[in-house]
């Protein structure tokens, strides 16, 4: 369904908000609000929370808690990021890969509290973000891959289907320590199922789910109909057969009952010990919680238009798990499934994640006796098909083809989360995507030019004669210290054929230089020195401001004389006109036998004019 055009909201985001609107942005959004906004608000946020409800109460078995709390996650933490979130169709609440995330967290916590480490893990997951925002440092995620993004969801997805599919099959789960790989071999080994009817209800859950679905795309969307909410319906088909076969006394599991009641507030209990064992995992989740919902929020603002604000939506995430581990919440996140429902679904403002927010607290209190017969085995397929959809094969596909660094990177994360951790494996990518990149970063390249009869400058060619007056070079690339040990074997090169040609002019084009740090510029100092010593003119032109206030500040402009430093021009390539120049000048007219300066009157030679 495509989202209908509402022109008066789109006037008015073009104006940036101001006063409480600029850190609430919900209220921003009700400038210019009409009937029309609220329609299609409210009907995205029913059909939101209509996916909500059974996926809230899915991520919460998966970290082993009470289903109670992840509704409680799916009011509290969808309804505060909403009002604070700057993209207008987030949706924010308990996502997949955060509840895999505090399930490992949580695994160095004895069960009987977990509930109040999962509680403790949302205010210190709150607090990282919130802190990260005061710090202006949000914008600091666009320089992690998307490719750790690509490879932590597919590993998380595959760690989520080996830990449900047990339950889909009706298998007894193998309890106990060890990896979750070595569990889910010994529970597959250890025979049929000793109960058919989980068996039955968690195949027949994913065959609903999939009868749904494809009605929904070939049938009622094609025809501009709304989709029926295809989880919800399944999962309510599952718990009306308990209910009706009695099918608990027959040894199924169920969810049990949920209390009739909403989140009440409560301050999270804060043990100084627990706060050091799961520091480092709050930190990994706090950065894998902003990744997704900047990335979702990016992928969205691509298709609506919309203006983000990074900062303020760093901010959204971390003022929602911090009200979250007030109200009993466990960590959340940007939701992939839940903001993509949202926009299609014609939401246009952030109030349809409050509205949705509203609608599962009024579930809650309407139909909460009615989770006692839900069957676990379907949650079980239901976060299934959740993993199996998680993974974009399209998006995946296209990292692992594109270069062996993006496949390398992918590989690497989605390896590490089944393998290893799956709060590390974040770690582990970022780590793993820096290293990878600072080598193609650290590239410095050196190209020789030439004058030529045809009153150009341009890079030599192997067939050109050599000057052995006056050299020139271009240099390009970043000068910080992993491009240090390629700058010096440029530099020697550089001296050699000063040596080889004994050459009494050297001119360096220095305008693609960037970001010189103190490493490059020492090197580049010694080069100096050297060149100076050996009795030739060195000229440095096209110099860029910041490398310029670095050599004023190091010492090097003095020592090269502020004749021989040509600062970068407007026009691109002008200052090596003024450098070529000023070494002729140097020369004194001694020209080599292969300057086109020796053809022509020497009027004419003196109007020549060096295009690049």
């Amino acid at each position: 369904m495509t989202p209908p055009e509402f022109p008066e909201l789109r006037a008015e985001s073009e104006d940036a908000p101001s006063g409480i609107g600029r850190w609430i942005p919900a209220l921003a959004s009700l400038r210019g609000y009409g009937l029309a906004s609220l329609g299609a608000d409210l009907f995205a946020g029913v059909t939101v929370a209509a996916v909500a409800l059974p996926q809230a109460m899915a991520y919460a078995t998966v970290i082993g808690l009470p289903p109670q709390y992840g509704l409680y996650t799916a009011i509290v933490v969808t309804a505060v990021g909403a009002l604070f979130d700057s993209s207008r169709q987030l949706i924010n609440g308990p996502t997949n890969a955060i509840s895999i995330a505090v399930l490992s967290a949580l695994l160095v916590v004895p069960e009987a509290e977990r509930l109040s480490g999962a509680i403790l893990l949302a205010l210190m997951v709150g607090l990282i973000q919130t802190g990260i925002t005061l710090l202006r440092l949000g914008d600091l995620t666009r320089f992690i891959s998307h490719a750790v993004i690509v490879g932590f969801t597919a590993g998380a997805a595959g760690l989520l289907i080996i830990e449900q599919l047990p339950l889909v099959l009706g298998l007894v789960p193998v309890g106990g320590g060890g990896h979750v790989l070595a569990r889910f071999a010994q529970t597959l080994l250890a025979g049929a199922p000793a109960n058919a009817w989980p068996l039955a209800l968690g195949l027949g859950t994913i065959a609903v789910v999939l009868v749904i679905r494809a009605i929904n795309y070939y049938g009622l969307a094609r025809r501009g109909f709304v989709r029926l909410p295809e989880l919800l319906l399944a999962m309510g088909a599952a718990s009306a057969c308990v209910a009706i076969f009695d099918l608990e006394a027959a040894g199924v599991a169920v969810v049990g009952s949920i209390p009739a009641e909403l989140p009440s507030f409560g301050v999270p209990e804060v043990a100084w010990q627990r706060v050091r064992e799961l520091a480092g995992d709050a930190m990994a989740i706090a950065l894998l919680g902003l990744l997704e919902a900047v990335a979702m929020a990016k992928a969205i603002a691509s298709k609506t238009g919309q203006r983000l604000d990074m900062n303020q939506q760093c901010l959204s995430e971390g003022l929602a798990n911090l009200a979250g581990s007030f109200f009993h919440c466990f960590p959340g996140s940007g939701s992939l499934t839940r903001s993509m429902v949202n926009r299609e679904a014609g939401a246009v403002t952030q109030w349809s994640g409050v509205i949705a927010a509203a609608c599962v607290a009024v579930t809650v209190l309407l139909f909460a006796p009615y989770a006692a017969y839900i069957p676990r085995a379907s949650l079980a397929a239901i976060l299934v098909l959740i993993a199996l959809r998680m993974i974009d094969r399209r998006e995946l596909r296209y990292y692992l083809r594109t270069t062996r660094f993006d496949a390398g990177v992918v590989a690497v994360t989605a390896f590490s989360a089944i393998a290893i951790s799956i709060e590390f494996c974040i770690l582990i990518g970022i780590f793993l995507s820096f290293v990878l990149y600072v080598p193609r970063a650290a590239r410095v390249s050196l190209t020789e030019l030439v004058l030529t009869d045809a009153r150009t400058i341009r890079p030599r060619d192997e067939g050109d004669a050599l000057c052995t007056k006056m050299l020139l070079f271009n240099i390009e690339g970043e000068l910080f210290f992993g491009a240090a040990p390629e700058l010096e074997a440029l530099l020697l090169g550089i001296e050699a054929r000063v040596d080889e040609s004994g050459v009494r002019a050297l001119i360096l084009r220095c305008r693609e230089i960037r970001n010189p740090d103190a490493s490059c510029i020492r090197l580049l100092d010694d080069f100096i020195a050297r060149v100076a010593a050996r009795g030739v003119h060195l000229l440095l032109c096209g110099v860029r401001p910041d490398l310029y206030q670095t050599l004023v500040r190091t010492g090097s402009a003095a020592r090269l004389g502020e004749e021989s430093l040509l600062r970068e021009r407007p026009k691109a390539w002008t200052g090596i006109h003024d450098a070529v120049a000023r070494a002729q000048a140097r020369l004194s007219g001694e020209l080599c036998d292969a300057c086109p300066l020796r053809h022509g009157e020497s009027a004419e030679r003196e109007s020549w004019y060096y295009m690049i």
